[in-house]
C-alpha cells in the first residue's frame, strides 16, 4: 500500500485552521470548565443542602450522558430558551464547559478533601472566617495536588472537541473531513490529524510534566 499525502500542498491551511480553532475550544472549555468546576464543589461540600442537591443533581447528569447528547441539547435547546442563535464555536465552547466542569468539580472536590482538616481549624482558631480560610489556605493546596489531574482534564477536551464537528464548528476532525471530500482521498488527511493531536497531547503532557516536578521540588525546599 502507497500512502498519498500530495494534497498537504493544496490543503494544509485546512489543519492549520483547524489546529487553531480546537486549541481555541480546548483552552477556552478548560479555564470556564475550571471556574465552573470549583463553583460546583464548593456547592456540592456546603452545608446548605438546596446547593448541594443542585449541584449533585448536575454533576451526575452531566457524568451519566454522553457529550454527543449534550452538545445536541445545547445547539438546539439554548436558542429556544435564549431566543439568540449563537455561533457555532461558541455552542461548542458552552457544550465543552458545562461538560468539563462535571469533571473538574469532583476533582478539586477531592482535593479539597484531601486537604488535613487540622489546617481548617488552625485557621479558624487564629480568626479566619471559614470563606476566607478556604479561598486563601485550602484552594490553593488543593489546586497544586490536583495540578495533574487537571491536565489530564485538559487532554481530554482536546481530544473530545473533535465532538462538535457534528454541528459545524470547523475544528480539527471537521477540517479533516473537508479536505477528504475535496481531495477524495479518504485514509491519509485522518493520520495526518492523528499526529497533529498526539503532538499537541503529547507537547502537554510534557509541560504538566515539568510544571509537576517544579512544585515537587518547591514543597522539598
Amino acid at each position: 500500500m502507497e500512502f498519498n499525502f500530495d494534497f498537504l500542498s493544496k490543503y494544509s491551511n485546512y489543519f492549520v485552521v483547524g489546529t487553531k480553532t480546537t486549541l481555541i475550544l480546548a483552552l477556552s472549555a478548560v479555564i470556564i470548565g475550571t471556574i465552573l468546576g470549583l463553583v460546583l464543589s464548593l456547592m456540592k461540600l456546603s452545608k446548605f443542602k438546596v446547593l448541594k442537591a443542585i449541584a449533585v443533581t448536575y454533576i451526575e447528569f452531566v457524568r451519566g450522558t454522553p457529550l454527543l447528547i449534550q452538545i445536541w441539547i445545547i445547539y438546539i435547546g439554548l436558542p429556544l430558551v435564549i431566543g439568540v442563535d449563537l455561533p457555532d464555536i461558541m455552542t461548542g465552547i458552552i457544550a465543552l464547559s458545562l461538560n468539563s466542569g462535571a469533571y473538574v468539580a469532583e476533582i478539586i472536590r477531592a482535593g479539597i478533601q484531601a486537604i488535613d482538616r487540622g489546617q481548617m481549624e488552625a485557621a479558624r482558631s487564629l480568626g479566619m472566617k471559614e470563606g476566607l480560610a478556604m479561598r486563601e489556605i485550602i484552594i490553593p493546596q488543593a489546586f497544586k495536588n490536583i495540578l495533574p489531574a487537571l491536565g489530564n482534564e485538559f487532554i481530554s477536551i482536546i481530544k473530545e472537541s473533535s465532538m462538535v464537528s457534528v454541528i459545524g464548528v470547523a475544528e480539527l476532525m471537521y477540517s479533516t473531513g473537508t479536505v477528504r471530500a475535496a481531495s477524495f482521498i479518504p485514509f491519509e488527511p485522518l493520520i495526518v490529524a492523528a499526529l497533529i493531536y498526539f503532538v499537541i497531547t503529547f507537547i502537554l503532557t510534557r509541560i504538566m510534566g515539568v510544571v509537576e516536578r517544579r512544585l515537587k521540588a518547591s514543597d522539598s525546599r
